[in-house]
């Protein structure tokens, strides 16, 4: 089984024309495609967001069985289904379920010719599904005949956000361990980091890993029941059990990025003011102006490759689970261990009402 990367991430939603306008006009995603009951798709209604290589699914159930509504009940807005690539689905179900998959939805094939896609299902953690997805044929179709695929805008800002970096999962205390073997024996990845972080009173462990291609990455974290409630307690009990905490989408220009998405409307977290006091000491010359990562309330980190800069939004849902990562890797190939703390105290501060950016 060979793993190309993430092909896609599908967000089960309550209202999905909504969660594509805020993508859309926030974060310059753009509309490629639609799907429901007329193309084949059951009682749902998808849309299919594209920016670079990243492919964002919206799925609004439209009944009360359908499993986006009950998802949306039981967790709020969040990713439902993972889409990996793979150079054959047939074989990779076949061999996942002889590992101990749970299989979810036999292959079943989109379009016919050279455009066709196979798409097979199968568990992942908690009640997130793995969809294996293998493609021939242009890119621009998603899957042939059940959604329609529509041309790009040519008037959009430009693409900002390039590809998925990695997704961060939330597991209840216990399970880290279970889960990371998970991936590691059925699916063949590779632990490649692992951290304990203890910020206060909190504290929580995690596990990185990662495809042997390198193209998918889970950071796996789960709290330590013997210190304080945190912010991982928060997700676990809001979300009601497991699920993905954030999407880190990849950038080639942090500080760009940063500057539009803040232009429309995306709210960061605050970063304190004095983490910048000393970054320079911490993390040696910067190769952006320290400045603007102040202004922008970026964070920097650096191991033996390069320098990670990166920046959490503010979640956006009521539950205040999901929310999203933006990072640029100039050399860095892991995941700014330093700045996890700063990122507890950023969203101390936002729980608690603290203006963001301001000192702590």
């Amino acid at each position: 089984m060979r793993i190309s990367g993430i092909d896609h991430i599908e967000l089960y939603v309550g209202d999905a024309k909504q969660a594509a306008f805020y993508l859309c006009t926030a974060f310059g995603f753009q509309v490629r495609g639609q799907g429901g009951p007329e193309t084949g798709l059951g009682e749902q209604r998808s849309l299919l967001l594209r920016q670079g290589e990243i492919q964002v699914v919206l799925t609004s159930g439209l009944n009360a069985e359908h499993p986006a509504t009950e998802y949306v009940r039981r967790h709020g807005d969040g990713v439902a289904v993972v889409g990996i690539g793979v150079d054959d689905a047939a074989a990779a179900y076949r061999l996942l379920v002889e590992r101990g998959a749970q299989p979810l939805s036999p292959p079943k094939v989109y379009g016919d010719g050279e455009q066709r896609v196979v798409v097979a299902e199968v568990s992942g953690f908690s009640d997130v599904t793995h969809r294996l997805v293998e493609r021939h044929g242009a890119r621009r179709e998603f899957l042939p005949g059940a959604l329609v695929v529509d041309e790009p805008d040519p008037y959009s800002d430009g693409k900002l956000l390039r590809a998925i970096d990695h997704l961060a999962i939330c597991v209840p205390a216990g399970r880290l361990g279970p889960t990371t073997r998970y991936y590691v024996d059925v699916f063949g990845f590779e632990q490649i980091f692992e951290e304990y972080v203890e910020v206060g009173g909190q504290g929580m462990d995690s596990k990185v890993v990662q495809s042997p291609s390198g193209q998918v990455t889970f950071t796996l974290i789960e709290p330590d029941p013997d210190r304080t409630p945190g912010q991982i307690d928060d997700f676990l009990t809001w979300h009601e059990g497991a699920g993905v905490q954030h999407v880190a989408f990849g950038t080639d220009d942090i500080v760009r990025a940063v500057g539009t998405l803040s232009g429309h409307g995306v709210r960061f977290l605050g970063t304190p003011g004095a983490y910048y006091d000393s970054l320079e000491d911490r993390v040696g010359h910067l190769d952006a102006p320290l400045d603007e990562l102040r202004r922008l309330g970026v964070l920097v980190d650096r191991d033996h490759w390069g320098q990670l800069l990166q920046i959490f939004t503010e979640s956006v849902h009521v539950r205040r689970t999901l929310f999203l990562e933006i990072i640029e890797r100039r050399g860095a190939l892991t995941f700014g261990s330093g700045n996890i703390r700063a990122l507890y105290e950023a969203k101390r501060g936002e729980l608690s009402g603290t203006t963001a950016g301001e000192d702590k």
